[in-house]
């Protein structure tokens, strides 16, 4: 009987020492799993507000002016598939309507994401006409636009490139302010490649003028 009992005795005790590290395991996982769901949370919600958080009133201003400003560069672009006279100009229209029409879109995003007016778009008649452009560099005025838009041929194609090479140069001088005083990294990468994608454009306009 006495051997019974102490055999009874030491399975008892194996049990509640097997349980006991079962409970222990089990109360670990779930603090760990707890513990890893408050740290993801709390990194997500810190990434979420560092985004929305890292811009400045330089950013507000270069999305809200570049928008108009890059608006007006595809209406003058939309323009030369019909007028243009040179394959060259043609080429360099579409190319400007690649590369800014996505750009509107993004900078829209942005603002709307830092609950900032978004500049409203063109009117129903495609004209940019009676927006006040005073300040914005490289804007083409009403008159300006008025003369493109009657111009064909091969003098569309000069005053284009000579309207789009001010356009531009406005555009870059945008984008250098932006980054130098800008806080938003994705508005200043854009910022750098209007720079270099614009400037190249210009001494390609200057050299279809005749100018290098």
């Amino acid at each position: 009987m006495s051997t019974i009992r102490t055999r009874r005795a030491a399975v008892l005790a194996v049990a509640t020492v097997t349980a006991a590290l079962v409970l222990t395991a089990c109360g670990n996982d779930d603090d760990s799993a707890h513990e890893g769901g408050h740290g993801t949370s709390a990194s997500a919600s810190s990434t979420s507000t560092a985004s929305t958080a890292a811009h400045n009133a330089q950013d507000v201003s270069f999305a809200q002016g570049m928008i108009p400003h890059h608006r007006q560069a595809l209406e003058m672009a939309e323009l030369a598939a019909d007028r243009a006279s040179s394959a060259d100009v043609k080429d360099l229209a579409a190319r400007i309507e690649k590369a800014q029409d996505p750009e509107i879109e993004t900078m829209s995003g942005w603002l709307k994401a830092w609950g900032e007016d978004v500049p409203q778009a063109m009117e129903s008649t495609g004209s940019m006409s009676g927006m006040d452009h005073s300040g914005m560099p490289g804007m083409m005025d009403d008159a300006d636009m008025a003369k493109l838009k009657k111009a064909s041929g091969k003098d569309f194609d000069t005053l284009f490139l000579t309207q789009m090479v001010e356009h531009h140069e406005g555009a870059v001088d945008m984008a250098r302010t932006e980054k130098s005083k800008g806080a938003y990294e994705p508005a200043t990468s854009m910022a750098d490649d209007i720079v270099t994608g614009q400037s190249a454009e210009i001494s390609e306009m200057n050299k279809l003028l005749g100018k290098d």
